[in-house]
């Protein structure tokens, strides 16, 4: 089952931030309130982003974290795939790929759809290349305040 995230979900997805941004194929860790401050926006219902928890026989197996923007050079809305995490315990079950499949489906009016994957991350890429997402030239530049 797939459902929005909701205040309950506190605890665990704050765990499971913690390993996501602990994970060989994430560059860097995040502090945890930054963690936090994302949890808020999530249950405030925001516009610009969504979460995702995909539960297996009541038990949490993963989230996928969306952010919304508009892109003149896609012609509307892009949904950016943000973080997508399966627990240990469920990997390899096809948790990221319905998780991807859902995000597709339910925002079908998007005119693109974008994620980014480390070089070392192969088990993802081959997964996110079968589910139609191409590599991009681009190299990204960012400013952290």
């Amino acid at each position: 089952m797939i459902r929005e995230i909701n205040v309950n979900d506190k605890d665990k997805f704050l765990i499971m931030c913690k390993d996501f941004y602990n994970m060989d194929c994430v560059d860097h860790e995040i502090p945890e309130s930054y963690i936090l401050k994302t949890f808020e926006l999530l249950i405030s219902g925001s516009e610009f982003t969504k979460s995702f928890i995909y539960e297996i026989d009541g038990k949490i197996a993963g989230y996928i974290l969306l952010a919304f923007t508009y892109s003149n050079e896609a012609g509307g809305m892009v949904v950016w795939l943000d973080e997508i995490y399966v627990d240990p315990e469920f990997r390899g079950r096809g948790v990221g790929s319905d998780l991807i499949d859902f995000v597709v489906e339910k925002y079908n009016d998007a005119a693109r759809f974008r994620l980014e994957v480390t070089e070392s991350n192969k088990r993802a890429k081959k997964l996110y290349i079968s589910k139609g997402f191409k590599d991009l030239t681009y190299e990204q530049m960012e400013i952290l305040k």
